[in-house]
């Protein structure tokens, strides 16, 4: 990109480059990931998602939306108040999700299943809640879908007592291809501008959940599938299916 070239045409150029990138880097990634999904769902399992500050749009891409998978829950720092017992003020502190043992006190909320698979969602992977995520999820025999963006992953420094960063643990790494610092235009103070890793992200995400789904109906299997509230019928036949997961899957709040 030419050096002071800042217009939205600029940055829908170099959107779809970093879209090409990633479906061009993924293509095995996505395959494995979808066949890891597509397991835990035939088992009668559960997707849980985790990710901590602007990661969680990307959970949200993969819980509780229309089109995607029904057996899918998303964790959060909510949790701590809709379903630990703490009062809403602890969230107001900024550091919470550096708090020791928080990872596997949500993770302990979550109350996950053997059969059920992690996501965790995190564009540099190092933050210490993620990594304790990860730890705890691979230690109790779970599958693990890392999100992240290897570029940024491998420039910064590993920031957990383990030396470990999200990808080191997963079984699946999905590369976002999102640059290190997220954002694709250069500014001329030297910062830049407009971050791409959810785009990408998002994507990665509903390229997963297609090969899951495409898996299971290769297989006979059923895949149940969210519909459009907002269709007539839509709220009633979701209801229905999620009667199925009852109390082990949850929307988060606030």
């Amino acid at each position: 990109m030419a050096e002071g070239q800042i217009s939205a045409a600029t940055f829908a150029d170099e959107g779809r480059a970093a879209v090409e990138r990633a479906i061009a880097a993924n293509k095995e990634s996505v395959a494995a990931a979808g066949r890891l999904l597509a397991d835990s769902v035939a088992a009668d399992g559960v997707v849980h998602g985790f990710g901590t500050g602007h990661s969680q749009a990307t959970v949200l891409e993969l819980v509780g939306r229309a089109g995607g998978l029904i057996p899918t829950n998303r964790i959060g720092l909510t949790d701590l108040v809709l379903r630990g017992g703490e009062d809403r003020s602890v969230l107001a502190d900024p550091l919470l999700e550096r708090s020791p043992g928080l990872a596997r006190r949500l993770y302990d909320l979550a109350t996950p299943r053997p059969q059920d698979v992690f996501v965790i969602v995190s564009n540099s992977g190092v933050n210490n809640s993620i990594v304790d995520m990860a730890l705890h999820v691979k230690e109790a025999g779970h599958p693990l879908i890392a999100l992240t963006s290897l570029a940024h992953t491998r420039a910064v420094p590993a920031l957990h007592a383990s030396g470990k960063r999200l990808a080191d643990l997963a079984d699946a790494v999905l590369d976002n291809c999102a640059p290190a610092g997220d954002a694709l235009l250069p500014l001329p103070d030297g910062g830049a501008l407009c971050g791409v890793s959810t785009i990408t992200s998002a994507l990665l995400v509903q390229m997963v959940v297609a090969e899951a789904v495409g898996l299971l109906a290769a297989e006979g299997r059923d895949a149940p599938v969210y519909v459009s509230a907002n269709l007539p019928g839509g709220h009633e036949r979701n209801a229905v299916l999620e009667e199925r997961y009852a109390g082990r899957i949850h929307r988060g709040g606030f």
